[in-house]
């Protein structure tokens, strides 16, 4: 039985932000969950993918994000508790349904996970995902503890059945992914069949039915804010003259800090945990008994603006810091040392930073850069087309693991900025500059945004070549399965559908598979490709080592070494590929056999034959 299964109301659990959010959609009794998978929100999708195989909740990876909401909203206005998961970046993907799904509301619960990701570990911007809320309309509850994450979760749900509303329920990397002890609550009945009653003149959301629409939601709105005031989620915490606003993981921090200063006394804490509507009353009476408010709050100054706005409409004048350059920036995460020095230096409190450690006589620890895994497909493929085009051609890349060919020796990465825009750009820089484009895209990112862009590259007669890296996962968040991944190994029944299937009845006149691992034939399919005047597509298609390793009768490959007396050091394996199992000691190249994967990508491109297999017994050795 999954661990999250546990039906021991009051027990405590060590757990997971993702997974204590997963286990208060369980007890919130969701029935049906949807998701894209993305850091730093996918290991809530992985939860609900193992309990859907033994129990009657109903989970898919949805091919994106837009997808996964409208599949959750469908069934929500069956009157089914439902949710969908994502991060920050895939709201923008599902934000042209969420818009619109405020507006027709829904029967049952969806709450909408948005995963926010400050200083940007595992994305492409910092965005703050607490804007969606203004934009929308809808509620946005932010837990500030992994208990929390639970909790909130229970009540996203509740608030969302009450308001016939979807409630985003919006986190930060430093939830996601904590560890805490979580008290379970009684896990929910689920109801798996929904009823859709047919109300076109208030679903279908033609002009003349969202004019009407429109002021039910602000109605909404109004009671949503009259939730957040009263809302035990917003609280003010002391009695003191100074002030600071918090919320989110902020809250853990300013609490630390106030008793690290011994201050507790001078200060009220207003937490908030029901951001939009804001709490504007419940500000004002925190308002009343401060002197001086700080905002401390990641990302953008959303509740900075918000504590103004309410400052200035109850005729209060009072200083109200947050964002500046001598307190909290826009950029990147906190830290509890941070808090504490800005809390200091605004409230012209003593504090001396505590003295770094002296570090001048240690050695420089080395860079260790995201890499390629050994043995990744992906590598070989970016090596068969630099030996093609080599810096001639641009590369417009994708989001994924073959993002990580942007690094040297590979250089295959010229411009980056969402998913499918590989190739949605690829057109713009062959009409611009006349010049050979090559774009780069994964199997998941195809299904996910490739085949628009594809559809109108062949369509508006573009002249670009298309590379999709096929892994046959979505490598680079966890190997969760797409619309290409065949999952009959776990029993589960799927209909996995062909690349190059979809390429071809996309009008794709000129298409080659090729695997990658045979590396001289994949040069000359990319050479083939590079004659061709239009749009033509190179399938790259070789398992992930690391999923494969998964999977049932993996046997691993035939290993290999350097033979010293062949070598001459001329470095071409180091030089084209810069596998990492591959290391330089004392001028000479060795592979480190316990990292080899025996992908034979290096023994093709050594002009000295030098590579070569190690025995069976070496190995044991």
């Amino acid at each position: 039985m999954h661990i999250l299964l546990r039906d021991k109301p009051g027990e405590q659990m060590l757990l997971l932000g993702n997974e204590a959010i997963a286990r208060g959609a369980l007890e919130a009794g969701v029935a049906f969950a949807a998701a894209y998978p993305g850091t730093p929100s996918s290991e809530i999708a992985l939860q609900f993918f193992q309990i859907s195989r033994e129990t009657d909740l109903y989970f898919e990876y949805s091919a994106n994000e837009k997808v996964s909401l409208e599949m959750a909203a469908g069934a929500a206005m069956c009157g089914l508790k439902t949710m969908a998961t994502m991060k920050h970046v895939g709201v923008n993907v599902a934000a042209d349904a969420l818009m619109t799904l405020a507006y027709t509301g829904i029967k049952g619960a969806l709450v909408v996970v948005a995963a926010d990701d400050p200083f940007m570990f595992s994305s492409q911007n910092e965005q703050d995902t607490r804007w969606y809320g203004k934009l929308s309309g809808l509620p946005i509850l932010e837990p500030s503890t992994v208990d929390e994450a639970r909790e909130m979760t229970v009540k996203a749900f509740e608030l969302s059945e009450m308001l016939e509303l979807p409630v985003i329920l919006r986190t930060t990397t430093r939830i996601n992914h904590a560890s805490g002890m979580v008290t379970l609550g009684p896990l929910g009945k689920r109801t798996i069949q929904g009823h859709f009653e047919k109300k076109p003149m208030d679903y279908v959301c033609i002009p003349a039915v969202s004019r009407r629409l429109h002021p039910r939601l602000l109605d909404k709105i109004a009671r949503a804010a009259a939730f957040s005031d009263q809302s035990s989620l917003n609280r003010i915490e002391g009695s003191g003259k100074w002030g600071i606003v918090c919320n989110g993981v902020s809250y853990g921090y300013v609490s630390d800090a106030l008793n690290e200063l011994d201050m507790t006394d001078r200060f009220r804490v207003l937490r908030v945990g029901f951001s939009h509507p804001f709490p504007e009353n419940r500000v004002r009476q925190f308002l009343d008994g401060c002197e001086t408010v700080l905002v401390a709050e990641e990302g953008e100054p959303y509740m900075e603006e918000a504590i103004r706005n309410c400052a200035q409409r109850f005729g209060m004048m009072l200083p109200i810091h947050g964002k500046g350059e001598t307190l909290f920036s826009k950029l990147y995460e906190f830290d509890p040392l941070m808090v504490k020095t800005v809390i200091a230096s605004c409230f012209d409190l003593p504090f001396s930073p505590p003295v770094p450690i002296p570090v001048d006589t240690l050695p420089q620890v080395p860079d260790r850069p995201p890499n390629l895994c050994p043995g990744c497909p992906h590598r070989a493929t970016y090596a068969a087309v630099r030996e093609v085009f080599g810096d001639e051609a641009i590369y417009p890349t994708d989001i994924g693991c073959y993002t990580l060919g942007l690094l040297p020796p590979l250089h295959m990465g010229d411009f980056l900025i969402a998913m499918g825009a590989g190739i949605g750009s690829a057109g713009g820089f062959s009409r611009a500059t006349g010049r050979k484009v090559v774009a780069f895209i994964g199997d998941s990112t195809f299904f996910h945004s490739g085949l628009s862009p594809l559809a109108s590259a062949v369509y508006n007669n573009h002249d670009f070549m298309v590379v999709v890296l096929d892994n046959g996962t979505t490598g680079m968040t966890g190997h969760q399965p797409h619309p290409g991944v065949d999952l009959t190994h776990l029993n589960m029944d799927r209909t996995p559908i062909s690349i190059e299937s979809a390429v071809k009845g996309l009008g794709v006149k000129k298409v080659i598979t090729v695997n990658p691992f045979k590396f001289r034939k994949t040069v000359e399919a990319v050479r083939e490709l590079s004659r061709f005047q239009g749009v033509s597509v190179l399938i790259a298609k070789a398992g992930c080592p690391l999923y494969e390793k998964t999977l049932p009768g993996f046997r691993k490959k035939q290993v290999f070494q350097v033979n010293p007396a062949k070598c001459r050091s001329h470095k071409d394996c180091v030089g084209k590929i810069a596998c990492p199992a591959f290391f330089v000691s004392e001028g000479m190249v060795k592979i480190d056999t316990e990292r080899c994967t025996g992908c034979t990508v290096c023994v093709q491109i050594c002009p000295e034959n030098a590579i070569l297999p190690v025995s069976r017994k070496e190995v044991r050795q």
